[in-house]
Formats: C-alpha cells, structure tokens, sequence
C-alpha cells in the first residue's frame, strides 16, 4: 500500500500550474483527471496530485524555507531520466533551482535536479540507487 493517497496544492492560477504541471506529471507516468476548478494526475497506484484555487486571492508564491511546504522528492530509476525531466520541467515553465548533480552529503550515489514553479513549489528529481552487495 502507498504511503500516502494525495497531496493537494494551493495555487494562484490554476490553469497556469496546470500547464507547469501538465508535462511533469505526464512525463512521470500520471494520468491528468480533468475537474472543474482543479487539476489532478494520478499514477497506477492512484497515487495523486491535486491543485486547487488558492483560498485568499494574491497570497502568493509560497517562499521556500518559511513554515510549510518545503519539497517533494520523485524517484526515478536513473541519472538520464533526473536530466530528461529536469529538461522537462524547465521546457513547461519551472525554474531550475538546482541543476542536476551529484549531492555526495547524502549518499555517494545521490544525483538529483530541484526546480520551483511559478507559485513557489518546489520539487526534486532524484536518483539514490541502493548500494551495491559486497561480494562474499
């Protein structure tokens, strides 16, 4: 079972965020719910993503680092897909935050990309693979 169902998301514009989204969410194999008012994608193991309007109107961008929202991590199986969806994300309107690298402080196999969008949420592309078994 997945360790969580959904995670919504207050947005400013929600059909702007749906086009940021749109391309990530894809790319990572989600399929895009249509609602009005929302936006959502969810993967095969209805794993989702909602967006929602924004309760107060021009409260916006979040601020990374302030009380709330900091990332979310998705793990993808290699280096090449962190670099295939960080290009992704910036082609949909994503900031690069952090290109992707390596991140040795983690592990020695960490490599990740971070991007922001337009309505400060920040997300992370990451690859750790496990560590490979010692020959006995």
């Amino acid at each position: 079972m997945p360790l969580f169902d959904h995670i919504g998301l207050s947005v400013e514009d929600v059909d702007r965020a749906i086009a940021e989204f749109d391309p990530v969410m894809t790319a990572l194999g989600c399929e895009r719910e249509e609602a009005a008012g929302s936006g959502s994608w969810w993967d095969d193991e209805n794993v989702g993503i909602i967006l929602y309007p924004a309760r107060d109107e021009g409260s916006g961008p979040h601020v990374h680092g302030r009380v709330g929202w900091q990332h979310l991590a998705f793990r993808v199986d290699s280096r090449a897909e962190v670099d295939r969806l960080h290009d992704v994300a910036v082609a949909a309107g994503w900031t690069a935050v952090r290109a992707p690298k390596e991140y040795p402080r983690f592990t020695d196999r960490y490599y990740a990309a971070f991007l922001e969008s337009s309505d400060g949420i920040r997300i992370e592309f990451m690859h750790n693979p496990p560590r490979p078994a010692a020959d006995a």
